[in-house]
């Protein structure tokens, strides 16, 4: 088909992709034929006049019977558009009435009567970049393919369980394996994420800000650069750069980082070989959180939640292969093999997206001066932004560093047991947080157009949501922790005083898993703004200290108990200091509401988690007793909430109830 002069013409969406739907006034329309003399259509609305720019219109797209013709330069220009041939001559008035605001034809019926409502968020009442049908499905299949990552996770901490169990081999590649941690913590989930989400959104919201000039216009200079390629040009050459020099870093400094990790390792150097292998990931994670941010604020979900689907096959795949050979190193080699993945199931689909706006010789006016809510006049990419996302990002990985550098000393097999409690117990928190993921850019559209008040209505709904599922999962890892690890990674060089050790673990992280949803969920909302804020990082540098000062205290007490008893005090101060904070500094959120709903659903959770303990005692089996404390943790959590009238929970059954109604 025939590209449209100054259309932007789309590629068809890859199978099972999500992107984001095409809004009303995100692109410009193909220009028509020029119009006929008669009464001048209304004019566009402006910023204005009332609508944001990157959100679109709650009016929709006018009707095909009376479409609004692009001016030209005969027709003169628009009203508040400079036309680009210049002042029109006096003869010009012959051709038409003059440019200017007139009532619409009668055949033009209201727009807000057409607009399709799949594009209008019934949250806001008003136009949306993403609609709650969007979102909804594009969580549904973030929330399967999370899954799907999350079980091959389990299959990949299974296969190190058997092919390595839980003694020094094992522990020497956990010390090796913290690299990764930290990069993916600071280079995909936090630091890349926070920085470039608000920055594509803002990019986005410029674009979608901007008229199309009639053909023919002069150039207009750098005003007439893509704000989104604008900001590729200026921040993936110096990345690339920096990511380089920091795996190579890595590499050659790696017996100092092993000793600073694990000072009281028994076999140092089988950690070295481990750590100079994992270190690629430093630049491979760089890349694909990237194209994580890039992706997600252009409305494309599926992608980057495959990345830990092709992470762990990479890593199961390598060490099935060459563990006979190379040992508990063949996992470091699925390490790399991982994070090379990570980035090819994303690259492309990226340069298909980038593509799009080069797909077309379609030249863009000058951005409006003035403050906009779009954020014109603003860069792209605030400089005092990256100190602070950087330092919350590393201080919340270095909990990982502390718990390793306690255990370090203690018996054989601690470090492991504390991984794969830890792997286990956060499952809950990764499965809460991914509706807070596919949201994000929506409150980052929404913070930088200066909508505020549906920011707040967003994040409040998350905030409820992610707490239902963490707490329901938490109450069902505190109740059957011994079942769970016993039918997980009970095999193989992997006994069962391990699994005793692991469970107990277990239990402890649990407590600590609505304060690592909270924090996980509330950041978003402080660097949604795409302005430098200390207060989440000063936060986070006082639940460190805190699970330090705790686990060292209680390390020589309770051992590994400790430890994680540490951890989870760090992280609920954390969160209680960025709850109480956020309407301050960020989102205006009911601050007083949110604490009540909270604390009746953590109430909910508890009385579960009683009775889903009880049940799963009483059935010595595994698997049955795992299954049945399931179940009763669900249901008597549902009544609870019920009971006191937590939020969200009448709309979660409604949802349930009207799906399970409609099926025939």
């Amino acid at each position: 088909m025939t590209d449209l002069p100054g259309a932007t013409q789309s590629p068809p969406a890859e199978p099972g992709e999500v992107t984001e739907p095409t809004v009303p006034g995100h692109r410009p329309p193909p220009p028509g034929p020029e119009p006929a003399a008669g009464p001048t259509p209304a004019p566009r609305p402006t910023p204005e006049a009332g609508l944001a720019p990157g959100l679109a219109s709650t009016a929709g797209p006018a009707p095909e019977s009376a479409p609004a013709p692009r001016p030209t330069p005969e027709a003169g220009p628009a009203p508040g558009l400079a036309s680009a041939a210049g002042p029109a001559p006096e003869s010009a008035p012959e051709a038409g009435p003059a440019p200017g605001p007139a009532p619409e034809p009668p055949s033009a019926p209201a727009a807000v009567e057409t607009a399709p409502p799949e594009k209008v968020d019934s949250d806001s009442g008003r136009g949306a970049y993403f609609s709650n049908r969007f979102l909804a499905r594009a969580a549904l299949l973030t929330a399967l393919l999370t899954a799907a990552g999350a079980l091959l996770g389990l299959v990949r901490d299974q296969t190190i369980a058997h092919l390595y169990g839980a003694g020094p081999g094992t522990d020497a590649f956990l010390v090796a394996w913290t690299v990764p941690e930290v990069a993916s913590t600071l280079l995909i989930e936090d630091a890349m994420a926070l920085i470039l989400v608000p920055a594509f959104s803002l990019a986005l919201a410029r674009r979608a800000a901007r008229e199309p000039l009639p053909a023919g216009s002069p150039p207009d200079g750098a005003s007439g650069r893509d704000p989104v390629h604008a900001l590729l040009r200026t921040t993936l050459p110096t990345l690339l750069l920096a990511l380089s020099a920091g795996a190579v870093l890595l590499m050659l400094a790696a017996p100092w980082v092993v000793a600073l990790l694990a000072p009281g390792l028994p076999d140092t150097q089988l950690a070295v070989d481990c750590t100079r292998l994992t270190a690629t990931c430093a630049f491979s994670f760089g890349i694909a959180g990237y194209c994580s941010a890039a992706l997600r604020a252009h409305g494309s979900f599926v992608p980057p939640a495959m990345i830990y689907v092709a992470y762990n096959i990479g890593i199961i795949a390598t060490m099935l292969i060459l563990s006979d050979r190379l040992g508990v190193r063949a996992a470091a080699a699925g390490v790399a093999v991982g994070g090379c993945l990570m980035v090819l199931v994303q690259a492309p689909v990226v340069l298909r997206r980038l593509r799009e706006r080069r797909a077309t010789a379609e030249r863009t006016a000058p951005e409006p001066s003035g403050e906009q809510p779009g954020g014109a006049g603003r860069p792209l990419v605030a400089l005092g932004l990256l100190a602070p996302v950087i330092v919350f990002a590393l201080t919340r990985q270095s909990q990982v560093l502390i718990e390793r550098f306690l255990a370090a000393p203690l018996p054989a097999g601690a470090i492991s047991h504390l991984n794969y409690a830890q792997k286990v117990a956060q499952m809950p928190m990764v499965l809460s947080l991914m509706l807070c993921t596919v949201t994000f850019p929506v409150v980052a559209r929404a913070m930088a157009a200066g909508d505020t008040d549906r920011a707040r209505r967003r994040v409040e709904r998350d905030l409820a949501l992610a707490g239902v599922i963490v707490l329901v999962g938490a109450a069902t890892v505190v109740a059957c922790a011994p079942q769970i690890i016993e039918i997980l990674f009970q095999r193989g060089a992997f006994d069962r005083a391990d699994t005793a050790a692991t469970a107990a673990v277990m239990r402890v992280y649990a407590l600590g898993l609505l304060g690592h949803t909270l924090v996980g969920a509330l950041v978003r909302c402080y660097f949604s703004a795409a302005r430098p804020l200390w207060f989440p990082a000063l936060a986070m540098l006082l639940g460190l200290a805190l699970t330090t000062a705790g686990g060292a205290l209680l390390v020589g007490t309770w051992g590994v108990l400790g430890i994680a008893a540490g951890n989870a005090l760090g992280i609920t101060v954390t969160a209680v200091l960025l709850l109480h904070g956020v309407a301050r500094h960020s989102v205006p959120v009911r601050v007083r509401h949110m604490t009540g709903g909270l604390v009746k659903l953590s109430a909910a959770a508890a009385a579960a988690t009683g009775a889903g303990w009880l049940c799963g005692a009483l059935i010595p089996a595994p698997l049955p007793g795992a299954a049945v404390a399931c179940l009763v943790v669900a249901a008597v959590f549902l009544v609870i909430a019920r009971a006191v009238q937590a939020p969200e929970i009448d709309s979660l059954v409604r949802s349930v109830t009207g799906r399970f109604a409609n099926v025939r």
